[in-house]
């Protein structure tokens, strides 16, 4: 699926859920948060800070918010769609355009607004990964494998020991491992052909 590349594209791109974005969009812009278009779709921030989305998905659209969490919720509609994985995000889902309040969006925009600049926000912890003995062990007996590695940013070997050694079984990590050496000599990265 092609990420559109323009907020036009964007909006132009909704059948289903066109008029639930768009009212949404509506009323993030009666705000001072700036909209722009980030993975695909649209963003508004404020001070370069990411404040909420929007988006529309197969079964819904809706609202995130960047450190929802913060948010007291009174009509207890936020959910963490990725529990155990996001730590601030929430989102608000709607299935049908009806269920859209116009002013209980906008209370909950305007206190993430306010959080924001007063600093909220829960920073991403950084996992600490480690070289999986597979893959050292493959460096190790191959210099060329090892100065291609080293040639990555610390970010995409990362992405490599992680994709490795979270595997649980062995033959698991050793079939990862076959499968990421060709990119590694390539020097193509793990999640490269998703961008």
């Amino acid at each position: 699926m092609e990420l559109p590349k323009s907020l036009e594209a964007f909006f132009a791109k909704q059948s289903k859920w066109g008029e639930g974005v768009e009212a949404l969009r509506k009323i993030l812009l009666k705000t001072e948060l700036e909209e722009s278009l980030k993975w695909g779709m649209p963003v508004y921030s404020i001070g370069k800070k990411n404040v909420a989305g929007i988006g529309a998905f197969k079964e819904y659209f809706g609202i995130w918010f960047f450190q929802g969490v913060f948010l007291n919720d009174p009509a207890k509609v936020l959910i963490n769609a990725q529990k155990g994985t996001t730590k601030g995000l929430r989102q608000w889902r709607f299935s049908s355009l009806d269920e859209l309040d116009d002013a209980l969006v906008h209370s909950y925009i305007l206190e993430a607004i306010q959080n924001q600049k007063e600093g909220k926000e829960i920073k991403p912890e950084k996992k600490q990964v480690s070289m999986p003995d597979e893959l050292n062990d493959a460096l190790q007996q191959d210099s060329q494998l090892e100065n291609a590695f080293l040639a990555f940013t610390p970010a995409k070997q990362r992405e490599f020991m992680e994709h490795v050694g979270s595997a649980t079984r062995a033959e698991t990590r050793i079939r990862r491992l076959e499968k990421v050496v060709p990119l590694i000599r390539k020097g193509a990265g793990l999640n490269d052909k998703y961008k």
